[in-house]
């Protein structure tokens, strides 16, 4: 310890080993620190919730996930405790998508773990620009596109064999179980977008307005147009010309519904919703979910789906 001033260092010694044996004992006891815990299950950092559901579905019972948003919370403006820092450092597989939190981009160029998952670089970003609708996006410049990438279930899919990939060379005694769980999940991914591209074939409308840009590569996917009233940060706040397009578009295409989401206030989508007497109902990008929900990003899709057929009139 470094001190200036002569004091009785004998104290101060005793006390600094046993704060130091106590906090060993505690991380023992826990469970929760360094690549594995103490019986065995490898540390996994998760950036936010749709990463966190891939690295329990594929990580079965040989992992131990901590998820770095906390349930219900929005995730763009993440900023992490210094604890959280400490965990993404010593985990022993880390799990985040590259430009979506900057705190967490930092702390994972920190990191000791050798076996990090980046989603973007599995799936590419596009950018999906406000004015021009969604009719297909343009390559991103670095990963500074559009994150929402796991609300194609096809691109979620891709994302899921990284992980299964990474787990398994982070544990490769397991690695049989977790490519059977990978496989498994994706065969899941693939009834859900079986589910969409019948669900989405015959509609009378395929505009949708939505409070929030997420939805680009689901639109992208199932021919739809996504006429998004903020940008991809849910929080910003659109221009009076902006909300004139919207206006005017949602006319153009005869929509019935403004959608907004579950972890943001419904306010402005009600605002634009009153101006045109159009309903409102959700449409959840699935950034997180609340404690204690009972849902899952598989059950939190297939309610998507039905809330877009409901607004589109699609056929039965």
């Amino acid at each position: 310890m470094m001190f200036r001033r002569r004091i009785s260092t004998a104290p101060i010694a005793l006390t600094a080993l046993a704060l130091t044996g106590a906090l060993a004992l505690s991380a023992c006891g826990s469970g929760t620190t360094g690549a594995k815990t103490a019986d065995g299950k490898v540390n996994v950092v998760a950036a936010f919730y749709p990463l966190q559901y891939l690295a329990e579905q594929i990580g079965g019972d040989h992992v131990k996930v901590t998820d770095l948003t906390a349930p219900g919370t929005e995730p763009h403006d993440l900023e992490l405790t210094a604890k959280q820092v400490g965990a993404v450092q010593d985990a022993g597989a880390v799990l985040y998508l590259k430009g979506l939190q900057p705190t967490v981009d930092k702390a994972v160029a920190q990191s000791k773990s050798k076996y990090v998952v980046d989603a973007a670089a599995l799936s590419p970003l596009l950018d999906h620009h406000l004015d021009e609708g969604t009719d297909g996006g343009t390559p991103a410049k670095g990963n500074t596109g559009d994150p929402h990438i796991w609300l194609d279930p096809t691109r979620y899919a891709t994302v899921a064999k990284g992980v299964g990939a990474e787990l398994a060379k982070a544990d490769p005694a397991n690695a049989a179980e977790y490519q059977k769980n990978t496989d498994a999940l994706v065969a899941k991914l693939g009834t859900l977008n079986q589910s969409f591209q019948t669900g989405l074939k015959s509609c009378t409308r395929k505009s949708f307005v939505t409070s929030h840009a997420a939805f680009g590569y689901l639109a992208d996917t199932y021919g739809l147009q996504q006429i998004a009233i903020n940008g991809v940060d849910p929080e910003s706040e659109p221009t009076p010309a902006r909300l004139a397009q919207i206006q005017q578009a949602a006319k153009d295409s005869g929509v019935t519904t403004v959608f907004f989401e579950a972890l943001v206030s419904p306010k402005l989508a009600d605002s634009v919703a009153k101006d045109l007497n159009l309903k409102t109902a959700v449409l959840d990008p699935i950034e997180g979910v609340k404690a204690g929900s009972p849902d899952t990003y598989l059950t939190i899709m297939q309610q998507n789906l039905s809330n877009l057929r409901d607004a589109l009139g699609c056929a039965s």
